[in-house]
């Protein structure tokens, strides 16, 4: 018998995302969203201890990944976690005020990696002093570029994705070996550390390299049998990132010192392949970055069509967000893209990579609780939960802390975010009514 996902009430389709498609969907969302970027931002406040930062990054975003695991195998759905969110609190405006804030977080992460491709694209192609305005071309144009490719559908973006990933898996890994072998212990020592407080601080800026496991969620209405694969596609893809993360920041702040990162923080990584590499070195990263960044933007917008089409459906955005193109995506796609670009264009990179990773957290420390309240269904660890749901909690309270004392104008910015969520919720929510029919209409 053929196996069917349900997108609509009603409306079957064959699931056409395998285990191995799924982990490169993982993989290629989280290796783009950021780690080309993050370094000279994280060194600036982790100094030589952001492999640290790193590793706490990534074990928070494991504890995470397991409560999305549980509940994509219970709850498979192209809603992903904006479905789990109604059935752990239920229709209203605080359950949809947490959707538009996850929804906030998808534009802003897909904002931050098209920037990332921008800076790389346009010191590859022009050279480092390459007018600005060539980052926002570049930037501009791999959103419009792949924003076609998902209106193709799920198979397109599979294809694109394994071969992109396939890419930046060989190039990086290849890359993290040998840096390990020629670092700098020296540069590395404790005794260069910042205080604790300092490198805890960071976690929620590095947590924003792990971003991409969330799209894994929306994957659940198209990969194969769900109930097994989901799980093993979030823990292969989130144990590989974690490793190369922790293994290129050793080898980055191994190779540079941390005034040399922070000077170089938008092409860091392609910089530290000078020294062992020379110029071949610095170009093969900056290409992995390209098509790593690639992969992550694909990603996030493939996460924006189930996003928009359930938020449309449920009454949370207007009906138009949920209409289907025959050539497939929907029109919650395109808008969606056009939301990345102005973000990309308008925004600093950094204080976007800051304030994506700080809401991403604030959504997934109230999923935690969410799904506390459906443990039984899901058959979940309660302990596991709790510590997911404690270590988010103080990632989120030491961000709040140092951005307080150090960027206020960000921290303010972060408090304008969620309000604006519950704001746009409580207009929507006056005349909410499930909008998009079990047969979707579609557009010429």
């Amino acid at each position: 018998m053929e196996e069917v996902a349900v997108t609509g009430e009603n409306t079957p389709h064959q699931r056409t995302i395998t285990l191995r498609g799924a982990v490169f969907i993982g993989i290629g969302s989280m290796v783009g969203a950021g780690i080309f970027a993050l370094f000279g931002q994280a060194g600036a406040i982790a100094g030589s201890a952001v492999w640290l930062s790193f590793l706490a990054a990534g074990i928070i975003a494991l504890l995470q990944g397991y409560s999305f695991a549980k509940l994509g195998a219970r709850y498979p759905s192209a809603g992903g976690l904006f479905d789990w969110i109604v059935r752990g609190y239920g229709s209203g405006v605080f359950s949809g005020g947490i959707i538009m804030l996850g929804y906030f977080s998808v534009i802003i992460t897909s904002a931050m990696v098209a920037v990332s491709f921008g800076n790389y694209a346009s010191e590859l192609f022009l050279g480092e002093n390459a007018a600005p305005i060539w980052t926002k071309v570049f930037t501009a144009a791999i959103i419009i570029v792949l924003t076609f490719v998902n209106m193709v559908g799920a198979e397109a973006v599979i294809k694109a994705q394994s071969v992109v990933v396939s890419i930046v898996i060989l190039v990086l890994s290849g890359f993290a070996l040998a840096m390990l072998t020629q670092i700098n212990s020296t540069l590395l020592a404790p005794s260069t550390y910042p205080p604790l407080s300092f490198i805890l601080a960071s976690v929620a800026l590095t947590f924003f390299a792990y971003l991409g496991f969330g799209v894994l969620a929306f994957t659940g209405g198209d990969i194969q049998e769900p109930e097994k694969n989901l799980p093993r596609a979030m823990y292969i893809s989130l144990g590989f990132v974690m490793a190369l993360y922790v293994a290129l920041s050793l080898g980055v702040f191994g190779t540079l010192t941390v005034d040399e990162v922070i000077a170089n923080a938008d092409t860091a990584l392609a910089v530290a392949a000078l020294p062992i590499f020379g110029q071949l070195g610095f170009t093969l990263i900056s290409v992995a970055a390209l098509f790593a960044t690639t992969g992550a933007i694909n990603s996030q917008l493939y996460a924006s069509i189930g996003a928009t089409y359930t938020m449309a459906r449920d009454g949370q955005l207007p009906a138009r967000f949920g209409l289907k193109n025959r050539r497939g995506g929907t029109q919650g796609l395109v808008i969606s893209a056009l939301l990345t670009m102005i973000l990309a264009l308008l925004f600093d990179l950094g204080a976007i990579a800051s304030l994506g990773s700080a809401v991403a957290l604030a959504v997934f420390a109230l999923i935690s609780v969410a799904h506390l309240r459906m443990v039984d269904e899901t058959k979940a660890s309660r302990p596991v939960l709790i510590l997911g749901l404690v270590t988010t909690g103080i990632a989120i309270l030491l961000f709040a802390w140092y951005t307080v004392q150090t960027d206020p104008q960000l921290f303010t910015i972060l408090v304008v975010t969620i309000v604006l969520a519950w704001v746009f919720e409580s207009f929507l929510a006056r005349s909410r009514k499930p909008v998009v029919a079990a047969e979707t209409p579609t557009l010429p």
